[in-house]
């Protein structure tokens, strides 16, 4: 018996979310679009992904109201993804699930820490801030290395994040 691709008969909540973000690729794309990744290009080298999958996520993320596709402002011929609202809100849920991953599975070595950047607090479990209270808005999220990350990573774009960025911001990275 093949394995369904949809979950119409479950009536839930986590079921009718897993179908936008439930399919391989997806989470870490909404994850790279909010870490400041906006081109094909970059999402394509960052993370190795087949072209035709990245075609497909993304377009599923753009119809979903995910993401944004807008023309890109240093080449209009160009198109880049820009996080939306509904993108901003799976935030808190990727927080926790690469705190979960990180308590889990990294032998005690993050790779990324994410603070506030108004008090320089390490964000909680579904980035708020412990010392001040509230969640922290992604503007405020700063994005730090940890321990764990490759200091010489092979692709343009996780070397641009090897230094302190906020979230959001674009991560621009010149055409070889």
């Amino acid at each position: 018996m093949a394995l369904g691709k949809d979950y119409v008969a479950q009536d839930c909540s986590i079921a009718r979310a897993l179908e936008v973000v439930g399919e391989r690729w997806t989470l870490l794309i909404v994850r790279d679009a909010l870490y400041g990744v906006r081109r094909y290009n970059d999402f394509l080298v960052h993370l190795g992904i087949p072209r035709a999958v990245l075609a497909a996520r993304l377009q599923s993320l753009t119809d979903a109201g995910v993401l944004e596709k807008r023309p890109c402002p240093e080449a209009p011929r160009r198109h880049e993804y820009v996080v939306t609202e509904r993108g901003r809100a799976l935030w808190p849920t990727l927080r926790a699930l690469g705190t979960w991953g990180r308590d889990t599975f990294a032998d005690g070595k993050p790779l990324r820490y994410f603070r506030h950047a108004a008090c320089g607090t390490e964000l909680g479990l579904t980035a708020e801030c412990p010392a001040c209270g509230g969640l922290v808005p992604l503007e405020d999220v700063e994005m730090l290395p940890g321990p764990g990350l490759d200091p010489d990573p092979a692709d343009p774009v996780s070397r641009a994040m090897l230094g302190p960025r906020r979230l959001l911001q674009p991560i621009r990275i010149d055409p070889v």
